[in-house]
């Protein structure tokens, strides 16, 4: 995924934002991600993802404009999307952080 693709869909944050908040802001827990404009505490599909960024940012120096890594989330916008929404759809009991 690119930088500018939602990863939380319920409140639009896309990946660029919460990975630079979880840089800058060096939050302790994972669910501290849902302080960047609430990712996570929509439908919960999102928190998986959320715990990756928390991790992989915390790996990396804090100064600096570094961008997400591609890796990060390794599925197409189209992918991730249609996950979520077989998600959605299947009324999968709630991620949790």
């Amino acid at each position: 995924m690119k930088p500018q693709d939602k990863i939380c869909y319920c409140y639009g944050v896309p990946l660029h934002k919460l990975w630079h908040f979880a840089r800058r802001q060096r939050p302790r827990r994972p669910s501290q991600m849902s302080e960047c404009l609430g990712a996570g505490t929509g439908c919960g599909w999102c928190i998986p993802f959320l715990c990756r960024i928390h991790e992989q940012a915390l790996k990396s120096p804090p100064d600096g404009q570094v961008p997400p890594p591609e890796s990060l989330v390794d599925l197409t916008p189209e992918e991730y999307a249609e996950r979520r929404r077989g998600y959605i759809e299947t009324r999968q009991p709630r991620n949790k952080f």
